[in-house]
């Protein structure tokens, strides 16, 4: 990558802007992180009206792949990076050449291709020492046909576009891998084997340009209908050694691809204790939300440093942290239609309740609308203030 468009914008003032591809509520936390850092942030999203949008000094409503967007964030911005893994590489590419962006496109174009991502992984293997499930691509009839036995039951997931659980059927024989692929129009899609799943573990890293990488805490996450529900930190089933073990992957995945920037890193944790690398995703991420009231330096804070090339922060976590995703569930009372305000001001009175909201003003099931940490001095006080919590707005615990 050229250093000739590196910034030296924390010098710059109020006239550093900060680019954001994505209009989402990881854009909108990280606007929050950047303007508090003294920056200004500009976001293309085509939707004039979006969580990030709400609070950017600047937006510009354009599609991720219009030229006039692209070039006006260009020249505004001494660095840009992308809020969702989804963004047109194409336009990562072209902005690269222009200003600085991290992650580059090439980091982000593996992590949008699950084959390109289970490759990467696979050739990564002698330095991170953990490998993906068995897996293999369908792109046909007859892919279909060679599905060894020892491959299902599994688990078929579009290479494209799929997120929250979205994309991915599970299946037991050929005959289901079959409809399966039909129902998605014969699109091309990975079987990936179905393991013996203890639980599951995402590692939250950070590189700058100078090489140098930090690795938060551990978090251990549940997943709900393919949604993340809960993130606990530090894992109750984590040991020490899976800890040490994911990191030191983590760190060996970011090195060799040469990231700057946030990145994820989910893994699950196999009955026997193994580690195998389910996934990535090239920005601050869902499981990483904690960070923003549990550790000296928020995931957000974080992705402005390496983007601005300033040191990395501290990653220490000062208190023991459970995060609650809220969805739009929680605005119907119960399996009805019937809207409701749920009781923040209940949530709020439980100790060491913090509720971030993303300003989305159409609540629907399923839909992310925001999160509620809670910090404890110890981790059963901040499980026991989630559950509580989970009373309070109708959500199974």
């Amino acid at each position: 990558m050229s250093n000739s468009f590196l910034p030296t914008a924390l010098g710059k003032g109020a006239s550093a802007v900060l680019g954001v591809m994505g209009g989402g509520q990881l854009g909108r936390m990280f606007a929050h992180a950047a303007q508090a850092m003294g920056y200004q942030v500009a976001v293309l999203e085509p939707s004039k009206v979006s969580p990030a949008g709400q609070v950017a000094e600047r937006l510009i409503s354009k599609a991720y792949t219009d030229p006039d967007g692209l070039a006006e964030l260009a020249r505004q911005c001494v660095a840009v990076t992308t809020e969702f893994e989804n963004v047109p590489a194409d336009s990562m590419a072209w902005l690269g050449e222009r200003t600085f962006v991290a992650p580059s496109a090439s980091c982000v174009s593996i992590a949008q291709d699950r084959i390109a991502e289970k490759r990467f992984f696979v050739d990564c293997a002698p330095a991170s020492s953990v490998m993906p499930a068995p897996h293999k691509t369908i792109a046909s009839h007859a892919d279909i046909d060679a599905i060894g036995d020892d491959l299902l039951p599994g688990i078929l997931k579009t290479v494209r576009m799929g997120y929250d659980g979205k994309g991915q059927v599970r299946v037991r024989s050929r005959e289901d891998v079959r409809a399966a692929f039909d129902a998605m129009d014969g699109v091309t899609c990975l079987l990936e084997k179905m393991l013996p799943l203890a639980y599951e573990v995402s590692v939250l890293t950070a590189r700058g340009a100078d090489g140098a990488s930090v690795v938060y805490p551990i978090a251990e996450n549940v997943h709900r209908d393919g949604i993340l529900f809960t993130t606990t930190v530090p894992g109750p089933n984590v040991s020490d050694a899976c800890a040490k073990q994911a990191q030191d992957a983590a760190r060996a995945i970011v090195a060799q691809l040469g990231y700057v920037g946030v990145l994820c890193i989910e893994f699950f944790v196999l009955e026997n204790g193994t580690l195998v690398v389910n996934e990535m995703a090239p920005r601050p991420h869902n499981s990483g939300h904690y960070t923003i009231d549990a550790c000296v330096t928020s995931q957000f804070a974080q992705q402005v440093r390496a983007m601005a090339r300033l040191p990395l922060g501290d990653v220490r976590q000062h208190s023991p942290a459970v995060m609650l995703n809220i969805l739009g569930d929680v605005w119907f009372e119960g399996d009805s239609d019937t809207p409701r305000e749920p009781a923040w001001d209940r949530v709020l009175a439980l100790p060491g309740a913090n509720l971030h909201l993303y300003g989305k003003d159409d609540p629907r099931r399923a839909r992310k609308m925001g999160h509620v940490t809670f910090v404890a001095p110890t981790l059963a006080e901040a499980q026991a203030s989630l559950r509580a919590a989970c009373d309070i707005l109708g959500i199974p615990a």
